[in-house]
């Protein structure tokens, strides 16, 4: 095989649609779906009856066949989609945006006719994620209908769409105690914020599902008591999981020690959390018999890596 001519963009050169598709799947990396967390959702009818709705919003669908590249479509509105009612059994459908392209299947005309659509891929297995394979299509969603059932409604739904390039947005933030910043410890595993320089307000993105942060108070020092313990973090109203940190006995008349208080979790963020501005703060706790002293000073910086994932929703 050739390449392509002429590449794109040339003057006066004549493109052919297979090389504006190799274009968008260049572009897109080679992934197919939907290009952001509220795009073609599935929902019920507003009334709920024979079918369902698709949103607003576009999509990538990547050519079936070898070299056939990748098609864009957006949809202007809520577009209706017709399910077929069940009889005796129950059945299982997948709505899908599909794009049948005459030049690789099919035999639409498309000066005249829709060569991409909403489709409804019937009687596919109640686990299916994806279309039949040789199908150029991106799925949306799974409809499980019941027996002897006409009226489809969210319960039946289950959103079967991918992101094709979901956006990440990483962050790092630093402190520094600007003064000594003491905890003389507890004994029963209480957490408590500190120390007071590891607190920064996050703006958290709309799109965002899902956080994977990781907390660093580095060189915190040990005054005092058998220090054994745990780190934690703390974004708006949910905790990441506990980490350990055990820096062994302390006696009287040694020389304080440092020690490096480091957690780590991946969170899902509520949906009331996004788009607004959450405190980011560190947690610790001593689970000891002897409580500890720890210390935050000059010496000690406070780090946090803030890493927020898109999703659909």
């Amino acid at each position: 095989m050739t390449l392509l001519q002429p590449p794109m963009m040339v003057n006066g050169g004549i493109h052919p649609a297979r090389t504006m598709r190799m274009m968008i799947r260049d572009l897109s990396r080679g992934s197919q779906g939907v290009t952001e967390f509220n795009d073609l959702k599935v929902s019920q009818q507003s009334t709920p009856g024979a079918g369902v709705q698709v949103a607003d919003g576009s999509g990538v669908v990547r050519g079936a066949a070898p070299g056939q590249g990748s098609y864009t479509q957006y949809n202007v509105g809520t577009a209706p989609v017709d399910i077929a009612p069940t009889g005796a059994t129950g059945r299982t459908d997948m709505v899908v945006l599909r794009v049948l392209d005459p030049e690789y299947e099919g035999d639409l005309n498309p000066a005249i006719d829709d060569i991409g659509y909403f489709h409804v891929v019937s009687n596919v297995s109640g686990t299916a994620t994806q279309p039949p394979a040789g199908m150029t299509a991106i799925p949306l969603a799974r409809i499980t209908i019941p027996p002897n059932t006409a009226t489809i409604t969210n319960a039946m739904i289950t959103d079967l769409r991918g992101i094709a390039n979901p956006r990440r947005d990483r962050q790092l933030y630093t402190a520094s105690a600007s003064g000594e910043q003491n905890w003389a410890g507890n004994k029963d595993g209480t957490y408590v914020s500190w120390p007071a320089a590891a607190r920064w307000n996050i703006a958290v993105p709309v799109w965002a599902v899902r956080a994977r942060i990781t907390l660093t108070i580095a060189a915190a020092e040990i005054l005092s008591g058998a220090t054994w313990g745990h780190a934690a973090f703390k974004l708006g109203t949910v905790q990441g999981q506990g980490v350990n940190y055990d820096t062994g006995p302390f006696t009287t008349g040694d020389r304080s020690q440092r020690a490096n208080l480091i957690c780590a979790d991946t969170i899902s963020i509520p949906a009331a959390m996004r788009g607004t501005t959450q405190l980011l703060q560190s947690l610790a706790s001593l689970d000891s018999s002897l409580a500890g002293t720890l210390q935050a000073d000059g010496a000690t910086t406070a780090i946090a890596d803030v890493e927020f994932e898109e999703g659909v929703f």
